[in-house]
């Protein structure tokens, strides 16, 4: 006869029915934290701090993670560890959470491996969750490229070698490419070319950083744009107003020409450039300062083209784009003729 106080007996076999057996059969919960080498490390959203303080484990296979340091000066524990995917789901037994903290490569072994226990139907499986505990800022992927052209330039025999004067000819091409990219409207193009020519900007700024004498980096060359960008748009950063393209124009000229303090209004036309251009350029500056210059008088084509580049940055067209928009209908002409397509 059982009494009425003892406890109910179990089939043979039958596990014994328990306060807290269903909360050790709980799967877990498995927490990826991911972070981004462009942000500073500490700098986690607060979803991604609450996740690391009410975890019961903490694990990062890379004991030199930049992230550490700060996560244990909030009072975090983290274990040096690299377990494999079945190692991580047991260690989830009885629900607990363990947060990883990814390396840079994201941890694909890892991910795979649960992956295939998911796959495989045979494991209770704990919830998974991707966390990102912080985000790029807009213009971050420049700081990838900044660390790209440091190696290449370390350790790439050609790259090692170049100067300034030796990539010189570079950037013209790649200058060249990229109106020929804009003029034809080709937007993949476009994109390539703008990395071609940011290229060149960086590689020449690294190149700067071992001159001996005026040494200068990547992050100078930036401030130096920002700093006169703020200085030439007073309507935008100061109290100045501006309401048509002109004012804005007319401000940027006053600055330009404070900094500056040329005695000419000639001075920085690069006399490098394309011939029509050239004309145009001092053809604007002329007519700028509101200077009254004769053309100079002579014999020759020279002469009735400069009148031609006149003409037309006095009618708002560029010349030499319309040039070259002129040699690509005689270029189609000469196809055509070939018996070619354009």
């Amino acid at each position: 006869m059982v009494n009425e106080t003892s406890p109910e007996p179990r089939a043979e076999g039958r596990p014994e029915s328990r306060p807290g057996a269903r909360e050790e059969a709980a799967p877990g919960r498995i927490v990826l934290l991911t972070t981004s080498h462009r942000v500073a490390p500490g700098l986690l959203s607060w979803p991604a701090w609450q996740a690391l303080r009410t975890a019961d484990t903490v694990l990062c296979a890379d004991g030199a993670h930049p992230q550490l340091p700060y996560l244990r000066e909030a009072g975090t524990a983290v274990a040096e560890a690299s377990p494999t995917a079945q190692e991580l789901v047991d260690a989830c037994a009885g629900g607990r959470t363990v947060v990883v903290v990814a390396t840079g490569e994201g941890e694909p072994a890892l991910t795979d491996g649960l992956a295939r226990l998911a796959g495989s139907g045979r494991v209770a499986m704990p919830e998974l969750e991707l966390l990102p505990a912080s985000y790029d800022l807009p213009g971050a992927r420049l700081l990838d490229l900044v660390q790209v052209m440091d190696r290449i330039r370390a350790e790439c025999p050609w790259s090692s070698r170049q100067t300034h004067e030796g990539l010189a000819k570079y950037g013209i091409e790649e200058a060249y490419e990229l109106v020929e990219a804009i003029e034809a409207g080709d937007r993949a193009e476009l994109r390539e070319e703008l990395g071609d020519v940011l290229l060149q900007v960086v590689f020449h700024s690294r190149i700067a950083e071992e001159d001996p004498d005026a040494p200068f980096s990547v992050d100078d060359v930036a401030g130096g744009i920002v700093a006169k960008l703020i200085h030439r748009h007073p309507h935008v950063f100061g109290d100045e107003e501006a309401e048509t393209p002109e004012d804005v124009k007319e401000h940027w000229l006053r600055t330009k020409a404070e900094e500056k303090q040329r005695t000419s209004v000639t001075e920085g036309v690069p006399l490098g450039q394309p011939g029509l251009a050239l004309a145009a350029k001092l053809a604007s500056r002329t007519r700028t300062a509101g200077l009254e210059v004769p053309l100079p008088e002579g014999e020759g084509i020279g002469y009735e083209l400069l009148a031609l580049a006149v003409r037309a940055e006095a009618a708002g067209v560029d010349p030499e784009a319309a040039l070259r928009a002129a040699a690509r209908a005689y270029r189609d002409a000469i196809r055509a003729a070939e018996g070619l397509s354009a």
